[in-house]
Formats: structure tokens, C-alpha cells, sequence
């Protein structure tokens, strides 16, 4: 199962609308088949696995991260192939919340006479499989706010100029957790400010582009911007008060979502927050300004953090990372807790999940 689960983290990023699953095909002691889920969400691992094993999956142990599917989409049920191939035994480390499975997976294993054994790396399964259970159970994506600072929380001059606080070890980091996530997610002042691209320029890197998504109620977003202007190569997301500027923005391929006008920074983080989970994003990190942190702290939606900080300080006249929380007590404040913590040089990142 270490080595299913290995397999599983493989491709966290590039496979939604599907959670990123591994699987193991063990026979008489020796790893027959191995499989984990191809970019896009298909093939299946189970499928991979069990096409690489051929003839040897009959009288195997399957090694699975999550429940086998048992419902016919855009591929036959994964429970269907692990029956017809002839295995012995599946263990599965965690079940499948999504409705149309849900156990009807391992049922249909069991009356097929399969021997099944259930919560053998559960943990560590759920984790990885996070998002999409949360877009399953909560209708909306994880989402990880990532932010960069300095020593006392400031992430840039006060005329703005941020580049660069950290040094290139933790902005190469920055990249690598860009490949582990199915979207970016921006407010609109980060976008006129820094015209960023978005993209994840990880060496090496062969997934998908990851799909950038701009929070703009008023729609300020330029044509011209490099965000628009790449459109039609990396897809691109405007979420909206109106669109009654969005003709050249959609000329230019961006896909604009219209929440309608009139609504406040909370309704309108979670009605963002809910088109993403129709949508049927998994992962999504937040890479925005104070003023998104904010709303989406306030919202209670950030479910881990990646804060890096470098070794200086601004001062006060500095710009926070975050926008106000209007905390009037401390059992109000957003708590985290601390996974691990890195050193990148003389810089350092610490990874939370929410408390």
C-alpha cells in the first residue's frame, strides 16, 4: 500500500475531475502490475495496472488508494475489470464518497467472491485524495493560500514593488506546488499590477497547463494583459459582478463567469468558491493579494498554506499579506497547524493545514 499511495501522489494535479489514485498488483510476493491515474483522469489505475500485469492479475492482490469505481462513464467500472481479470484480493485504503459509488464498488467485489480488506493507509489516502472529497462532500474545491513575506508579514514596499522577497530556491519551490494543483486562483489587482503569466515553469514539467482563474467583480482585466493574450493556449477563467465589458476578453478566448452584481466580498468568495466545485475543480491554490486572502480566510475556505519568508524586514509601511479579518476575539482568528517546515537557502517555508 506505501508503494500504491507512492503512486497515487504521483499525479496530484494533473488528472482532476478525478482524485489521483495508485494501485499495486502483488502475486506471490513479486509487484506484477502498477498503475496510477494518467493526466486528465483517464485511464484509470486500475486499468494501467491491470494492463501491465496481463495474465498474471488472476489470483493477485490488488493494492488500491481509493474504492474501485463501479459506475459506467467515460470508462467501464474499475470493480467490473478487477473481477473479469481474475483477483484474488483487493485491499483499498480508503472509500469513495462520490454518490455513485459510495461502497457500491467493494459490494460488487465482494458477490463477485473477491476478498476485500478495507483502511489499510487510510490517512494518507484521504489527504491525497482531499480535494476531491471535499468537492464531493462541500461542493468546492481545497484550496491552499500561498503567500510570500518578509519576517514581519510584509509582501511588498509600500509603493508596491515585491520582486523579489525570496530568493530563486523558493521561487523554483513556488513552481513545483504549481504542478500539484489543477488551477491558480488571482484577484484582479495582483493581475493589473504583476500582468503575470500563471504557468508552471518547472523543469521537467509535462501535465497539463494549470487553468487560471481571476476574481475580477468589475471586470478590469485588459485584452492586452498576458493572461488574455495566452488564452487560447492556457485556459483562463474570469469569475465576475457583470460582463458588460467581457466581448474583447472572450474574443480573446477567456472563458468569463458571471456571478451578477450586488454582491458582498463574502457572498461573492463563496458563490466563486461553489462555480469552481461545479466546475469540478479539485485543487485550487491561491496565489493572490491581501484582499483575496482575506476574503477567503474570513470565508473560512483556506484549508492549508504554504507562507514563505525570507530573512528581512520592511516595516510598517509595508503592504500585509492579508487583508482584514475583523477579528474581534481571538477564538475568531484563522488557525493553522504546522505540517512541516523547509529551508530554502537562507529562506524558509512552512506548510499548514487548517486546525
Amino acid at each position: 500500500m506505501a508503494a500504491a499511495l507512492s503512486l497515487a501522489a504521483r499525479n496530484i494535479g494533473d488528472c482532476w475531475p478525478n482524485p489521483s489514485v495508485g494501485c499495486v498488483l502483488v502475486k506471490d510476493g513479486v509487484v506484477v502490475g502498477r498503475g496510477w491515474t494518467q493526466s486528465g483522469g483517464r485511464p484509470h489505475a486500475e486499468t494501467q495496472a491491470l494492463l501491465q500485469a496481463g495474465p498474471a492479475a488472476r489470483g493477485a492482490t490488488a493494492y488500491v488508494t481509493l474504492e474501485p469505481c463501479s459506475h459506467h462513464g467515460k470508462t467501464p467500472p474499475c470493480a467490473d475489470a478487477l473481477i473479469a481479470a481474475g483477483v484474488a484480493r483487493v485491499v483499498s485504503a480508503v472509500g469513495d464518497l462520490d454518490p455513485r459509488v459510495s461502497g457500491a464498488g467493494l459490494t460488487k467485489l465482494r458477490a463477485a467472491g473477491i476478498q476485500v480488506e478495507e483502511g489499510v493507509g487510510a490517512a494518507e489516502a484521504a489527504r491525497i485524495a482531499a480535494g476531491f472529497f471535499l468537492r464531493i462532500k462541500e461542493q468546492r474545491p481545497l484550496f491552499a493560500l500561498k503567500t510570500a513575506t518578509s519576517l514581519d508579514g510584509r509582501m511588498a514596499l509600500g509603493n508596491g514593488k515585491s520582486q523579489w522577497i525570496t530568493g530563486p530556491a523558493a521561487r523554483n519551490l513556488v513552481h513545483a506546488l504549481r504542478a500539484r494543483f489543477d488551477a491558480i486562483l488571482i484577484g484582479s489587482g495582483t493581475a493589473i499590477a504583476d500582468d503575470p503569466m500563471l504557468t508552471c515553469r518547472l523543469d521537467g514539467y509535462g501535465g497539463r497547463p494549470k487553468v487560471r482563474i481571476v476574481l475580477d467583480r468589475r471586470l478590469r482585466l485588459s485584452s492586452t494583459s498576458q493572461l488574455a493574450k495566452t488564452a487560447r493556449d492556457t485556459p483562463t477563467w474570469v469569475i465576475t459582478g457583470g460582463t458588460a465589458k467581457a466581448d474583447a476578453l472572450k474574443a480573446a478566448g477567456v472563458a468569463v463567469i458571471e456571478l451578477g452584481m450586488g454582491l458582498s466580498d463574502h457572498d461573492f468568495t463563496l458563490a466563486a468558491a461553489r462555480i469552481l466545485g461545479e466546475r469540478r475543480l479539485n485543487r485550487v491554490m491561491i496565489e493572490g493579494g491581501a484582499a483575496v486572502a482575506g476574503t477567503f480566510l474570513k470565508a473560512g475556505l483556506v484549508d492549508q498554506v504554504a507562507w514563505f519568508r525570507a530573512p528581512s524586514v520592511i516595516g510598517g509601511d509595508g503592504l500585509g499579506a492579508v487583508g482584514a479579518l475583523e477579528a474581534r476575539d481571538l477564538a475568531q482568528i484563522s488557525r493553522f497547524k504546522r505540517r512541516e517546515t523547509l529551508s530554502l537557502g537562507d529562506d524558509q517555508v512552512d506548510f499548514l493545514d487548517r486546525s
